[in-house]
């Protein structure tokens, strides 16, 4: 018989006992940020059950990590100490256990409605890496900008390909999203176009957060990979057509990537999906030794993408996908990334890569389903090539086990909107209707209500 927890767990929940996904969370406006994991409805407050002296493991016991406003010092500690909080939680939460079930007043001080929380970003992230490892989504890119006789360079089948991101522009699931201003390659002998990018898109992603990473000039065996990863979270990794196929040549993606990536608020780990772990692709040509792992493991994670449309009370689903398509694993991303010495810290994040299954209706972003925009969606009565403003995008991911789903929460934004007027980022407007006002009032108003001799006396 399975575990099953003493709160009341809706059996088409996210969060059973088996899951306990991290985050952090304010349960007030005026409250500091804390760390908690999801139960049913309600977060439970790890800094009430550290407080209480309830992780009294070996590892735990004396450690102030769930006393942070972040994960990252717990992370840092490593698998054991993951395994262990993990074994007291379900402990404490589970039926059979009377510590928190018999206890109202710490029941009560500990367990926070979850619809009233602030989901914050879980981890500080220092740095992030975003990979292009999934071959569908690596192949329609190429038929569309390459053409079908080389659709994928012959290096992408021999290592993880990435590029290195902006970690300061990563921000947690309902955090609004500026639509981005930039360049667009020229028409004929015409300058380039610069302003709003009109080619708004999403990329359907997962993301690997760090566990306690490696030293400078020390590697990570592919096989103890999976030891430095926490667990996954989903990931939109917005981008903007336009700008980015302006830019990227030679050196890759910018400004069309940079201005923003949203990631769901909750950290599954590796444990509680152990039980949908699926065989890893088959790899032509070999991996090298470096990156050949002795057992090729993938996650079985459902993935949809919805779209609710500006003005519209629905949502559509535009795609449904599978994390299990990733083609280079994410033990072998990090063994690359650090192959050549370099350093990850707890709390880095490594984005999978545009997460594209073989069919259309499978596809990871709206360039691939509309073709680049040349097969507009319909939804609703309403048409998209590509991301409008007042449009809401949504993501979700989740697994189904034995009587239970373990899921990701959502991933969204709502509503994407472009630069306004007054906003801080386009201030010019705003100078000149000042200016306009003060230059009226001085050379109109003033001179009917001043002196006509006007000194000054400094005492």
């Amino acid at each position: 018989m399975g575990l099953k927890s003493f709160l009341e767990v809706q059996s088409d929940s996210q969060f059973p006992i088996e899951n306990l996904p991290y985050g952090v969370f304010r349960p007030a406006p005026d409250f500091e940020p804390r760390i908690g994991v999801a139960i049913g409805d309600y977060v439970l407050d790890l800094s009430v059950i550290a407080s209480a002296d309830l992780f009294d493991g070996p590892l735990l016991k004396n450690s102030d990590c769930f006393n942070q406003s972040n994960l990252n010092k717990f992370l840092e500690l490593g698998r054991p100490a993951w395994k262990e909080a993990r074994a007291t939680l379900q402990k404490l939460l589970s039926d059979t256990e009377p510590i928190l079930r018999d206890d109202a007043f710490l029941r009560q001080k500990a367990l926070q409605p979850m619809d009233n929380a602030e989901m914050l970003l879980p981890v500080a992230i220092g740095d992030y890496t975003d990979f292009y490892s999934n071959i569908n989504h690596a192949t329609n890119c190429g038929l569309m900008f390459r053409g079908s006789e080389n659709p994928i360079k012959p290096n992408w089948f021999c290592l993880p390909i990435a590029y290195h991101g902006r970690a300061s522009s990563i921000v947690v699931s309902g955090t609004d999203i500026i639509r981005p201003r930039g360049q667009d390659r020229p028409k004929g002998n015409s300058p380039p176009y610069f302003g709003p990018s009109r080619k708004m898109d999403f990329e359907l992603e997962m993301a690997a957060v760090v566990g306690p990473g490696n030293k400078l000039g020390k590697p990570i065996d592919v096989n103890e990979a999976a030891d430095h990863i926490f667990g996954l979270v989903l990931m939109n990794d917005w981008s903007a057509r336009d700008i980015q196929g302006w830019e990227c040549v030679p050196l890759g993606p910018f400004l069309g990537k940079s201005f923003g990536t949203t990631i769901s608020p909750w950290i599954v780990t590796l444990d509680a999906l152990e039980p949908f772990v699926c065989d890893g692709p088959k790899q032509n040509p070999p991996p090298l030794p470096y990156l050949a792992e002795k057992e090729s493991r993938n996650y079985d994670i459902e993935l949809e993408v919805l779209i609710k449309p500006a003005g519209q009370e629905h949502s559509y689903a535009v795609t449904k996908s599978n994390f299990k398509h990733l083609y280079w694993t994410i033990s072998q991303q990090l063994a690359h990334h650090t192959v050549n010495g370099c350093n990850l810290r707890p709390g880095d994040l490594l984005g999978s890569g545009t997460m594209s299954g073989p069919e259309p209706g499978t596809y990871g972003s709206l360039l691939e389903l509309t073709w680049n925009g040349t097969k507009p969606l319909s939804l609703g009565g309403v048409t998209r090539t590509f991301i409008e403003d007042g449009d809401e995008v949504i993501f979700t991911g989740c697994c189904k086990g034995n009587g239970y789903t373990v899921g990701f929460g959502k991933c969204s934004v709502s509503p994407i909107r472009s630069i306004k007027p007054f906003d801080c980022g386009n201030m010019s407007w705003l100078l000149a209707v000042c200016s306009y006002f003060l230059l009226s009032y001085y050379f109109f108003l003033l001179p009917t209500s001043r002196p006509t001799t006007v000194g000054y006396r400094f005492t």
